[in-house]
């Protein structure tokens, strides 16, 4: 760790960001607890009254100061609407990406450093280190748990202002710490779905902020047939199979049944397209809105690991910069869940180079 200065731990209540904060106790520094408000409903998972109050009885429990922050405007504008709009488009995105650069490490690293604080932590199982006078951003030891894949965004000026105590250690280590501790929320179960929707029906929510993606419509074969009709938009994302209804297989001329799946969502046409494995196989995308972690693209194609989902395999892949902000991603074997909406980030070896978002095919 870095020598004794001032760090705001981002707190959440939970387990991670609470051991988190006691390392950098136990390290020397003076840590303050920070913890943000972002949704207003009492039931949400990221700021909900019974997450504060497991924060601030950690924070108490480690003798540092703790406060919240109302970042509740700034989250609708850039995060809710963001989900909602990329919906509305017939594209399945990651709201996790959007508040990470927008909020956790845009907002509240500024307020950090407002505070006086020198540094800012998370409890993200990540690595961070400084080779030739750049920061890396790396994979965590537990690759189980590694969350590099949210965080490939964070460039230069961030990095050299962010700590991760975390990334050193596995999930079971970090439990073990919280109990020999005795952290209150040392057993406190993780929560893996949306924060904002609180009963983890997104459908729900989105039928209700943007009724024009629960809208009935057909579904359509890859040569623009209409086989079927489906629920909405929103039920539906690549790779699935779930919901086409009888529509879910094709007979063979030998009289055999044949999957379909979701290979594309046709905003403009309210259609959900279906087809066969061998139609929903991709061999590469185009990304959008792309960064670099050293801040500058790879001036020839590269050679790189891909992954376009978080709990997505690593794939081997070739990634070239088309210009700004855009990259084309070449994979050397077809993926079949290649996503609009999603993000991909590349590596090589466990250092992140970057990553953007997959654009429309």
């Amino acid at each position: 760790m870095v020598s004794k200065s001032n760090v705001v731990v981002a707190m959440s209540g939970g387990v991670d960001s609470s051991v988190a904060a006691a390392l950098l106790v136990e390290a020397g520094h003076d840590v303050t607890g920070v913890m943000m408000h972002l949704w207003a409903e009492d039931e949400n998972r990221c700021c909900s009254p019974e997450a504060v109050e497991d924060a601030r009885r950690v924070a108490a429990q480690l003798g540092i100061p703790f406060h919240v922050v109302d970042y509740q405007d700034e989250f609708h504008d850039c995060v809710v609407r963001y989900f909602v709009a990329e919906y509305a488009r017939g594209r399945t995105p990651n709201p996790c990406l959007a508040c990470n650069q927008t909020i956790r490490f845009h907002r509240l690293l500024r307020y950090a450093q407002d505070l006086g604080a020198g540094y800012m932590a998370t409890g993200h199982y990540v690595r961070v280190d400084e080779q030739d006078g750049h920061y890396r951003l790396r994979m965590g030891v537990d690759r189980r748990k590694d969350q590099s894949y949210v965080l490939y965004m964070l460039g230069q000026d961030q990095l050299r202002h962010l700590l991760f105590p975390l990334g050193g250690y596995t999930k079971v280590q970090v439990r073990e710490m919280a109990r020999a501790r005795d952290l209150p929320v040392a057993d406190k179960d993780e929560s893996m779905e949306i924060c904002f929707v609180t009963d983890d029906d997104y459908r729900r929510f989105l039928a209700e902020h943007a009724p024009e993606t629960a809208r009935p419509g057909p579904i359509l074969d890859t040569a623009g047939r209409e086989i079927g009709r489906h629920r909405g938009l929103a039920f539906y994302t690549i790779g699935q199979r779930r919901g086409l209804g009888s529509v879910a297989a094709r007979r063979l001329g030998d009289g055999g049944p044949e999957p379909l799946y979701v290979v594309r969502l046709d905003a403009e046409r309210n259609a959900v397209v279906a087809g066969t494995a061998a139609e929903l196989g991709r061999q590469s995308l185009e990304a959008e809105r792309v960064s670099y972690v050293r801040g500058e693209a790879p001036q020839a194609p590269v050679r790189v690991q891909a992954k376009i989902r978080y709990r997505a395999a690593l794939a081997e892949a070739t990634w070239i910069p088309a210009g700004e902000a855009r990259a084309r991603v070449e994979f050397h074997r077809p993926l079949r869940d290649i996503t609009p909406g999603q993000a991909v980030a590349a590596y090589q070896g466990d250092v992140v180079l970057g990553g953007g978002i997959i654009g429309d095919s």
